[in-house]
């Protein structure tokens, strides 16, 4: 009877280790599972798809196009049942999961060396509060684009005065020399970095007032008089693709429709503010995978596996070809095929001069006060220093109740 108690003991014993043991990310009989969301369209999934599949039979890294994947995050936080190992998204909800604490530095996994291999804007872009919490995969920009058949290339302006001069010369029967989203405040902060202003600042103060602000404010004003009433961007759109705007400042999302429309399309560098001498300054936005902390211990070497896999230059390569974005990867442009696309090379130039948007929590704030601010002074025609003052006032209190 002892010897039978004794051997039901073992087997408790043995049951129980091995158990542990499956439900541990790296010590399991099959295969470490890292489950990764994202909301990308298929071709770029199926990039990641094919290089995942050579970590197999070790790691089998599993895929989840999430719908509403940033508000998911911040419902699963750091619950380990419900919560993916890894995520796949833009760089700016950074701040807002990094104050959460469902974040892991991606440094616990790749060394430095690894991080200097990276265009330098993307690692600021993924860095919050002097920790790395992205690894890049691609970043993109708002771009200069004009159609070749109205638009000349030695036509094209290089300046913004000769942007406004140009409007006004070929803004007639229906037809716009330059149409932008000008009351959306995304398409709008390249204007207020091109006189060094910015939304917000290193801490995550307003801007609005800021008298660089209220300068770019009052300069791009008069480029409305010579661009259709309304800036949403179906409007927009629909100008360029139907052939009656003769160019425009849109992101790379666009150009698949350009092409189907029949379109010479050309790009060119953004104008320079004559006041400032600063071109026209765009938000970059980078594309890469975070960690979560409820992973990073009990995974760290699969993740890690996974991590490196992605530094291959032929998967960033790979990635450009099917998004259009730029790659992250340095060593990614040596390859003559990302040399020879017009448009991630004048993606990347505009990139050198452009801002990384910022990863704050109070940029969702500012970007819903900001467009309202925008609407205000360029549709409703409200006095653009009173304005000011009335949406600062309106950031500061809603950033202070975020506290």
């Amino acid at each position: 009877m002892k010897k039978f108690i004794s051997l039901l003991l073992l087997i408790t014993i043995m049951t129980s280790f091995l158990s542990g043991c499956s439900s541990d990310g790296d010590v399991q009989s099959g295969p470490v599972k890292i489950t990764i969301w994202h909301d990308k369209e298929e071709a770029v999934a199926n990039v990641l798809t094919e290089a995942f599949a050579t970590l197999l039979p070790d790691i089998q890294v599993v895929l989840e196009k999430k719908d509403g994947l940033t508000d998911a995050l911040k419902l699963v936080g750091n619950d380990a049942k419900s919560a993916p190992d890894m995520y796949f998204f833009a760089h700016d909800k950074i701040g807002v999961y990094a104050e959460m604490g469902i974040l892991e530095p991606i440094t616990t996994f790749v060394s430095k060396d690894v991080i200097a291999g990276y265009v330098e804007s993307t690692i600021e872009a993924a860095t919050y509060k002097d920790e790395i919490y992205q690894l890049p995969i691609y970043y993109e920009t708002l771009l200069f684009m004009y159609n070749k058949s109205l638009m000349g290339d030695k036509d094209v302006p290089k300046t913004t005065e000769a942007l406004f001069e140009y409007m006004k010369n070929n803004t007639k029967d229906g037809y716009f020399g330059f149409v932008e989203q000008h009351s959306t405040a995304y398409y709008s902060v390249p204007w207020i970095h091109g006189f060094s202003g910015s939304l917000i600042d290193e801490l995550g103060n307003p801007m609005l007032n800021a008298p660089e602000t209220i300068e770019a404010l009052t300069y791009h004003h008069k480029f409305l008089s010579y661009m259709p009433g309304e800036s949403e961007y179906s409007t927009v759109n629909t100008l360029f693709l139907e052939g009656y705007a003769h160019s425009t400042i849109n992101g790379p999302w666009l150009v698949p429709s350009v092409i189907e429309a029949g379109i010479d399309l050309g790009f060119a560098k953004m104008p320079i503010v004559d006041e400032t001498g600063l071109p026209l300054g765009p938000y970059t936005g980078v594309q890469g995978v975070h960690v979560l902390k409820v992973s990073a211990e009990k995974k760290k070497e699969a993740i890690t596996k996974v991590l490196n896999l992605l530094v291959d230059p032929q998967v960033s390569i790979n990635m450009a070809h099917v998004s259009g974005a730029a790659p992250a990867l340095k060593k990614s442009y040596e390859d003559e095929s990302i040399q020879k696309n017009e448009m991630i090379m004048a993606m990347k130039e505009t990139a050198e001069t452009g801002v990384a948007m910022p990863n704050r929590p109070e940029m969702d704030v500012m970007f819903i006060v900001t467009g309202n601010l925008l609407v205000s002074i360029n549709m409703k025609g409200n006095d653009i220093v009173a304005a000011v003052e009335e949406f600062q006032s309106k950031a500061e209190k809603l950033i202070e109740a975020m506290k």
